[in-house]
């Protein structure tokens, strides 16, 4: 159950303000009752008190606003810094060969915050900072597959299978990268090579924001 600071506030200043007022204001002493002189110094001086406890909790509460507002723009940070993706290509069969450099596209989204467009294949980074990449390719060795994993048309990591006979074979790779606002990450098939994907999804792409920058 969630209580606002305005109430938290009030509740302390009138527990205080109770207790001060529970005070006697005449202390007896030896059976003889203090003066009422007496009594009007015990009620300034717990007037004085009040006063004092009033100013403490307008700063208690200013306080807890201040932390409230620390907290929501902490959240609001920690939504902004949740990025990630998981794509197979899936259905589809042999992808390639073809005569140049083709991206690929990892159509199926299992998990996307927004930042991978399965459509184009392609990966915007959102917010600058470390990012990790891995991903698979499937391929029947008849012919070789070569996959790159690119950003902003620059080769960052490569894996390749040679021809090998007539087998299915699968093979892997992933790189961290430091990533500007805007920079984009995505997949490319070699020219004259293959990849290979169906509905068990061997062919895949993920990517996600380790920390920002």
């Amino acid at each position: 159950m969630k209580i606002s600071v305005a109430a938290l506030t009030f509740f302390f200043f009138y527990a205080c303000v109770a207790e001060i007022s529970a005070q006697p204001t005449g202390d007896k002493d030896g059976g003889t009752i203090q003066s009422s002189g007496d009594t009007d110094c015990g009620a300034a001086e717990a007037q004085k008190t009040t006063e004092q406890l009033y100013v403490i909790l307008r700063a208690v509460e200013a306080k807890l606003s201040d932390t409230q507002t620390e907290i929501e723009v902490l959240k609001s940070q920690v939504q902004v810094n949740k990025v990630a993706f998981g794509a197979s290509i899936s259905a589809g069969g042999n992808i390639g060969p073809y005569n140049t450099h083709t991206i690929l596209i990892y159509k199926k989204a299992f998990f996307n915050t927004g930042s991978y467009n399965p459509t184009t294949g392609i990966f915007t980074a959102p917010v600058k900072g470390a990012y990790y990449f891995s991903f698979s390719g499937h391929n029947l060795s008849s012919k070789a597959m070569g996959l790159q994993l690119m950003k902003n048309g620059q080769q960052m990591v490569t894996v390749v299978n040679h021809v090998a006979g007539n087998r299915h074979e699968t093979a892997t790779n992933g790189m961290t990268l430091q990533l500007e606002v805007g920079d984009q990450v995505y997949m490319r098939l070699y020219e004259n090579t293959w990849i290979f994907d169906n509905s068990n999804d061997h062919s895949t792409f993920i990517g996600y924001l380790l920390f920002p920058l």
